[in-house]
């Protein structure tokens, strides 16, 4: 591996995970905000609105604080209630399953793809199946890009024809991916699409998301329930006492984002493409360099698919090394190397198992992953110095810990 610097130097900065990318130009556009008359409520939240549609393909697009709200408002906007029983991946964020469990509903999960780390089509299959046989129907699945790679969407969308399920893409890891050639996929399969705008996230507008969708009546009732439910649609007004006039008929939230927030949105989204493939090109360094070593498994891409790289999931087969995960991780921070693990399995919180009473080797795919999966870090300004220093210290450590 060509080298730019030795694995002698210790770096002054701390290298995590993730991280944003700020320029000057982003710095200004949130200025010019900060100098006008709206902060909030104003008109570049539909102005970033209209760039989402025109980007993702949608026809509607609605913001909000951040992406665990914008699941909360699917999950209310379709409709799940109690006894409804909803189905995600273990190997997500807590939002992607809390989001049933707001709305009153149930929660289950399929086991993940051990190629793709997405959801299973056919443990989904076995799963509904079984539902069936106790005369009970699946309301929803939560199907989620995991790390910037696409679901197997063709085959969701077939056992969305076949059951009647909604069918929702928690889109969050992976703007900028590719589905069959096709940028704008997302919308095309799911019902409703959520995304993020967390700073370690493709894009940034420091907390934000969004929900795009196709469904008029769905996004309609979205905008309603992130501001407290008010609306000032005269067709649905009981009276109208004026311009003024408002009523609320059902509860809502106040899940608004900002108008300086939108356009930090604005202006980070024209740079998508380019962080994106700076994200594809660290991939390919990290793949190239740990494909040598058979103590790793590199994340494998689908034909079908063009991954976004939010995240880099390395496998270390710690369990065959004989090597304490933890202890890996401690020594990685004295290295100025913040590592982290993308996820620990949903169905092994403690909230999960005590109420819905799963135990550990009910999802075996999920877990074995969890044990291997280290998330190294992936940002568009690393450069080739860092990543020889990052994949030289993984390497140096393994080999001292031997």
């Amino acid at each position: 591996m060509n080298s730019n610097i030795t694995n002698n130097r210790q770096p002054k900065i701390n290298y995590s995970y993730g991280k944003q990318t700020i320029s000057d130009d982003d710095i200004q556009a949130v200025v010019e905000i900060l100098k006008s008359d709206w902060l909030t409520q104003g008109p570049t939240i539909k102005k970033f609105e209209n760039e989402l549609c025109s980007k993702f393909g949608s026809k509607y697009a609605s913001v909000c604080a951040n992406g665990t709200a914008g699941l909360h408002l699917i999950a209310l906007s379709l409709g799940w209630n109690k006894n409804d029983i909803i189905i995600t991946s273990p190997i997500t964020f807590l939002a992607s399953a809390n989001c049933a469990i707001y709305a009153g509903a149930k929660i289950d999960f399929a086991d993940i793809d051990s190629s793709s780390y997405t959801i299973d089509p056919n443990k989904l299959e076995d799963k509904i199946k079984l539902y069936l046989s106790q005369n009970k129907k699946v309301k929803a699945v939560v199907a989620v890009d995991y790390a910037g790679h696409p679901c197997d969407w063709e085959a969701l969308k077939t056992l969305k024809e076949k059951y009647d399920f909604q069918l929702v893409n928690d889109f969050c890891h992976a703007l900028g991916a590719e589905y069959k050639n096709d940028f704008q996929y997302a919308v095309k399969y799911a019902d409703a699409v959520n995304l993020s705008f967390h700073p370690v996230k493709h894009i940034t507008t420091g907390e934000g998301g969004a929900v795009l969708t196709n469904n008029e009546v769905l996004d309609k009732r979205i905008k309603t329930l992130r501001t407290h439910g008010m609306t000032k649609d005269e067709s649905i007004l009981e009276k109208n006492d004026g311009p003024w006039y408002y009523e609320m008929h059902e509860v809502g939230f106040n899940y608004r984002i900002t108008d300086f927030q939108c356009a930090l949105g604005i202006c980070q989204l024209k740079k998508l493409d380019s962080f994106v493939e700076k994200r594809r090109n660290i991939a390919k360094y990290y793949d190239n360099f740990f494909s040598q070593d058979n103590r790793f498994i590199i994340p494998d891409v689908s034909v079908n698919a063009k991954h976004a790289y939010h995240l880099y999931p390395l496998q270390i087969k710690f369990d065959e090394l004989k090597i304490s995960k933890k202890d890996f991780f401690l020594k990685m921070k004295e290295k100025n190397i913040l590592l982290q693990v993308h996820y620990i399995p949903v169905h092994l919180q403690p909230f999960y198992k005590k109420n819905f009473g799963f135990n550990e080797g009910d999802f075996p795919v999920a877990e074995k992953f969890y044990e291997r999966e280290v998330s190294i870090p992936i940002y568009p300004s690393l450069n080739e110095s860092d990543l020889n220093y990052i994949s030289e210290t993984i390497l140096k450590i393994l080999n001292e810990m031997k």
